[in-house]
């Protein structure tokens, strides 16, 4: 059907639960089974220091739209003198939505790469940064910006974990022909469902098309195993445009 171009697809989505709604809606649309079995979960941590003297950075980087949502919900008016920066449209459209102004975020790309070719980010000498994230993460833009002269720290807004899911469920549709693709977000949520499916998944998620945001999420997944993977970028519309066009 046309307007139905993923009927019969079972499509996995593996974001955390509380991102999972709007790429599940936009699946089922278009006439596919949005199986949701999140591989990643969200917890709160403590309020990181950073937050309690904000005016005294000049840049604020944002690496997820989840960062944005944890840190914007403590501070009740964004200092004016402070520029705000997103890897990403979504999390840039995130700080946008919160009323935070003239966010820096690449036009293209959705990564640490992307972010540090922008020229407002080339001369950093004297500059004080603050990189909200979730946990751990790659030292790529911390470093690059250390070595344009800035003075940069990491503030830990939230943490990712691997949530105690269960696969019976999920194998039980593998079992049944019923799960077509996978979606997922980052390496760490790749990890996590290998994890989780065990032994007795793992030659289901190597045989079943993976869709994912990136390139090194897709060299990650074919050093684990995965035979088919398909890099679609890091946005609803992009993995559903990579899903129609694939199962077309």
């Amino acid at each position: 059907m046309k307007n139905k171009p993923l009927a019969g697809r079972g499509i996995v989505v593996t974001r955390p639960r509380e991102h999972a709604a709007a790429l599940a809606a936009a699946i089922e649309k278009a006439g596919g089974g949005a199986i949701l079995f999140p591989t990643i979960a969200i917890e709160d941590s403590p309020p990181p220091d950073a937050l309690r003297n904000l005016d005294a950075y000049d840049f604020a980087v944002f690496v997820s739209p989840t960062a944005v949502q944890k840190v914007l919900a403590q501070v009740p008016k964004w200092p004016q003198r402070l520029q705000a920066a997103a890897i990403g449209a979504g999390s840039r459209r995130e700080l946008e939505r919160r009323g935070v102004p003239g966010v820096l975020a690449p036009g293209e790309g959705a990564d640490s790469e992307a972010l540090l070719a922008l020229p407002e980010l080339q001369h950093m000498q004297g500059k004080r940064v603050v990189i909200f994230r979730g946990g751990a993460g790659r030292p790529l833009l911390g470093n690059a910006l250390a070595q344009r002269g800035a003075s940069v720290e990491y503030a830990e807004c939230y943490r990712r974990a691997r949530p105690d899911s269960d696969p019976a469920p999920l194998l039980a549709l593998w079992q049944r022909d019923a799960v077509h693709a996978v979606t997922v977000s980052s390496s760490e949520g790749f990890d996590n469902l290998v994890a989780l499916v065990g032994s007795a998944g793992a030659a289901r998620v190597a045989a079943t098309p993976l869709f994912v945001p990136h390139v090194r999420v897709a060299a990650h997944a074919r050093e684990l195993g995965a035979r088919e993977v398909l890099v679609a970028g890091p946005g609803d519309d992009a993995v559903m445009e990579r899903l129609v066009a694939y199962f077309q």
